[in-house]
Formats: C-alpha cells, sequence, structure tokens
C-alpha cells in the first residue's frame, strides 16, 4: 500500500479533542476517491468526491488504538470491496480514512495509488493496513 499522508487538520482536531481513537471508541471509515486530497484544507469526507457503483460504501475498518511507553498505535482489519452488478469508476486513486464518530466526518489520513484503478463487476479492492495503520510517538 502507499505510504500514508495525514490530513493536517488531524493534528488540530487530536489538541480539541474532536478524536477518541483509543480503544475503539470512535468509528474510523475508509472510503475510495477520485479528488486528490488537498491536506492543508480538506477537513470532512464531504470534501472528497467518492466514487460510485453497486456494492461500494465507506467501509468500517474496525479500529483500535493502544498505547505503550509513551507511544499510540491505530491498528485496523483489512477491508475489501466487490464491484456488483456493474464496473465501478474508472477515476479512482485514492482511499482515505476519517472519524464517522465525530459530527462533521473528520479526515485523518489518506493513501494516493500512484494512478487511477477501475474494479470491474465482480473484482475487489483490498485496503491492507500491514501492521498499523500508524503510530504516534
Amino acid at each position: 500500500m502507499a505510504s500514508a499522508v495525514k490530513y493536517e487538520t488531524f493534528v488540530e482536531d487530536m489538541a480539541n479533542k474532536l478524536h477518541d481513537l483509543f480503544g475503539t471508541n470512535d468509528t474510523v471509515n475508509a472510503v475510495i476517491h477520485t479528488d486528490a486530497p488537498v491536506v492543508a484544507t480538506d477537513v470532512a469526507v464531504s470534501n472528497l468526491t467518492q466514487i460510485s457503483g453497486t456494492g461500494y460504501d465507506a467501509a468500517d475498518i474496525q479500529n483500535d488504538g493502544s498505547c505503550s511507553g509513551g507511544t499510540f498505535t491505530m491498528t485496523a482489519v483489512d477491508y475489501t470491496w466487490t464491484a456488483t452488478a456493474a464496473d465501478w469508476t474508472s477515476t479512482a486513486r485514492y482511499v482515505s480514512i476519517y472519524n464517522d464518530t465525530s459530527v462533521t466526518d473528520r479526515l485523518i489520513l489518506s493513501w494516493d495509488y500512484g494512478a487511477t484503478f477501475a474494479v470491474g463487476n465482480g473484482e475487489t479492492f483490498t485496503i491492507d493496513f500491514g501492521a498499523s495503520v500508524f503510530t504516534l510517538t
């Protein structure tokens, strides 16, 4: 998976207590979108243009946060979308995660897959978070 880039407002949102990512208190969702994230000014999932297609919806990534020795780590469960009934857009390129529990669906991180991609009818797209989504030290 591509390297994650944080939305700049995420840092401010953490200081303002808009996220409670310790444990499983807040629900974090992933979305696939077509427009490049503007990490300096995008604040909410409504700032993004999500793809559309049968079988696509924002995905609960079942996040969990833990702290050890002053280091916070957020993990998540990999998620697989399956296109059904028709192909999805061929201009998808980015995946972002946001806090669905916050009133305004605040953005956290984004990944650029480097090129646009399509998901054909019956095909899948998986977001693989690896050992952790992110770590704060």
